[in-house]
């Protein structure tokens, strides 16, 4: 991979992490003043991140410009890795089956924006 993607695999997962922060943050402040059920809650946070994923991986396909399948995969397995990281270490649990099937909807969603961000992007300039 060239020092392009690189870059873009850096955007992408800072706007990962930042749009996770801000929106959890936003999302508990509804919960704190808002009755929501449970099943309300867990679509909720299913939608969000697969829009949080689509767009990371938009955004990393508009910069690296090349290889928008790949950079999708890395944004992917980023925030898998993370989240199984967050869940094996603080919490001893491994993935449910539920999870991991949300986590493959997941990788698509940021496969998908990867895709689309590489094709609405300039191509690259040969030197």
């Amino acid at each position: 991979m060239e020092k392009i993607q690189w870059t873009s695999l850096l955007y992408g997962w800072i706007i990962l992490f930042g749009l996770l922060f801000f929106l959890s943050f936003t999302l508990g402040l509804l919960l704190k003043f808002i009755d929501m059920k449970e099943t309300t809650l867990s679509w909720t946070t299913f939608i969000i991140g697969l829009l949080i994923l689509f767009i990371c991986g938009l955004v990393t396909g508009l910069k690296g410009k090349a290889k928008g399948w790949l950079l999708g995969v890395l944004i992917g397995l980023g925030f898998t890795g993370f989240v199984f990281l967050v869940q094996f270490l603080g919490y001893q649990q491994g993935f449910s089956l539920t999870q991991a099937m949300y986590h493959s909807f997941y990788l698509i969603a940021a496969i998908l924006g990867g895709i689309i961000g590489v094709n609405f992007s300039s191509p690259i300039e040969e030197k």
